[in-house]
């Protein structure tokens, strides 16, 4: 992925606030006090989620997006790959107890942030299943399988690490060649 279109989209733009668990990710701290994510390493993530995330059967993926911003994203990536997602509130028990009219079986769990989608994160523990989630620098890994480091708050970082992680996940099962692009633009993510 070209590291430009990341810093256009402000990917590697973190938060004041940083975790020890973030801090191999962070590559400089701005005078503003932000943390500033290395781009090399938020883009081999995504490669390592794309390829992970390739191995499993599409229908098996649940992707989970509570966040505003992430939830219009969410649900055009799982579409892309072929998972589903549960974009707003993640109503307890969907993942474990099957009398609930939202319950829902899954593979693996994919979360826009750890912290906010806490209730998905949790339950996939409980059953053993991998969760992948984007992090920001005042994210934790408890509980995180692989984490893909970026700016999970902000719309148009949102919008470019979807876009990024559904084309590595298309490129690694076959269904994209290895030098194209979505037919949907990163601009395309971001207004949805």
């Amino acid at each position: 992925m070209k590291q430009d279109k990341f810093l256009a989209f402000g990917v590697h733009i973190g938060t004041q606030k940083r975790r020890k668990d973030m801090e191999e990710f962070v590559y400089k701290i701005r005078s503003d006090g932000l943390a500033v994510m290395n781009i090399q390493k938020v883009d081999e993530r995504l490669q390592t989620a794309g390829k992970f995330l390739a191995k499993y059967n599409p229908n098996g993926i649940l992707v989970v997006a509570a966040r505003d911003y992430a939830q219009g994203v969410a649900k055009k990536f799982s579409e892309l790959i072929g998972a589903r997602s549960i974009a707003g509130r993640f109503m307890p028990g969907s993942l474990t107890n099957p009398e609930s009219p939202d319950f829902t079986e899954a593979e693996i769990v994919v979360v826009a942030d750890p912290l906010v989608d806490r209730q998905a994160v949790t339950e996939a523990k409980q059953l053993g299943l991998p969760v992948v989630a984007f992090c920001d620098t005042n994210n934790t890994r408890e509980n995180v399988d692989l984490i893909i480091p970026g700016n999970n708050k902000g719309k148009k970082s949102l919008g470019m690490l979807y876009w990024a992680l559904a084309t590595y996940v298309l490129r690694e099962r076959g269904e994209l060649q290895k030098n194209l692009d979505l037919s949907v633009t990163p601009e395309e993510f971001v207004e949805l």
